[in-house]
């Protein structure tokens, strides 16, 4: 992607790639030509806001201590918020590139973002699943 946004060293990477896919997306929609500003535009954006939305509100839950398992159920009810945003994000980004909002260069763009993004939340989950596994092993005393 051309737009890149500075890493912080606690953000977590896949915030951090979601911020430059928003970046993206937000500037080659801008010059989107103005037919498609309340459709396909609007959608995009939206779209890349709730991602990004749902995985702060996902990180910002705490995986530990008391109430773990519901802390847990709700972090992953954001993880799948976000994961099916990403793939509205793809298909939508599929359809203003087949009616022409988008270059094919800016499709191919997205959907590189898209993929990445969708691996490191896959990755993320996977982990927190492990964690909260962990956790509840050590929790019941086994």
């Amino acid at each position: 992607m051309t737009v890149k946004t500075t890493m912080q060293k606690s953000e977590l990477t896949i915030i951090t790639k979601a911020k430059d896919l928003c970046s993206y997306v937000m500037t080659v929609t801008e010059k989107s030509p103005k037919r498609f500003r309340f459709t396909f535009v609007s959608r995009l954006q939206n779209l890349c806001l709730e991602i990004i939305e749902s995985i702060y509100r996902a990180n910002d839950l705490f995986l530990g201590g008391d109430g773990i398992e519901r802390r847990y159920q709700a972090r992953v009810g954001y993880q799948r918020k976000a994961l099916t945003a990403l793939r509205l994000l793809g298909y939508m980004a599929q359809i203003s590139q087949e009616s022409n909002c988008l270059t094919m260069k800016q499709y191919a763009i997205i959907t590189k973002g898209v993929y990445d993004c969708q691996n490191l939340l896959g990755a993320w989950m996977n982990s927190d699943k492990s964690r909260y596994l962990k956790a509840m092993k050590n929790q019941c005393g086994l």
